[in-house]
C-alpha cells in the first residue's frame, strides 16, 4: 500500500468552495476510480488557514497512475471542476508526496 499526501493552497477566500467540491463530489468520484479516501484536514495551528491537506491510498504506483488517469478523464469530474470554478480558480498550488509505511506503521 502507498499513500499520497496532497496539500492544496487555495486562492484567498476560496477554501469554502474547495470543501464543498470535495464534500459533494470529489470524495465519491475518487472512490469510483480506486482512489481510497484516508483523511482530510485543515490547520488548527500552522502555517496557513487557506489549505486543505489530505491523504489517499493505492495498492501500488501503477494503480495510482491508472486511478488518477481515469479520474482526470471522468466527464462528471470535468463538469464538477468547471462548475465549481465559475466564480474563479479555487486552487492556487498543489503539493504532493508519495509515502510508504514503515514496518511499524499502523497504516500499511
Amino acid at each position: 500500500m502507498i499513500y499520497e499526501l496532497r496539500i492544496y493552497t487555495c486562492v484567498n477566500g476560496r477554501l469554502p468552495a474547495l470543501h464543498k467540491r470535495f464534500q459533494d463530489h470529489t470524495c465519491r468520484i475518487f472512490e469510483k476510480h480506486g482512489i481510497k479516501n484516508v483523511g482530510y484536514w485543515t490547520h488548527a495551528i500552522g502555517p496557513s488557514r487557506n489549505q486543505l491537506i489530505y491523504l489517499v491510498s493505492f495498492p501500488d504506483m501503477n494503480a495510482r497512475m491508472e486511478s488518477w488517469r481515469r479520474f482526470r478523464a471522468d466527464p462528471e469530474w470535468i463538469k464538477v471542476a468547471a462548475d465549481s470554478e465559475k466564480d474563479g480558480l479555487i486552487v492556487e498550488d498543489v503539493e504532493n508526496r508519495i509515502l510508504e509505511p514503515t514496518p511499524y506503521s499502523p497504516l500499511k
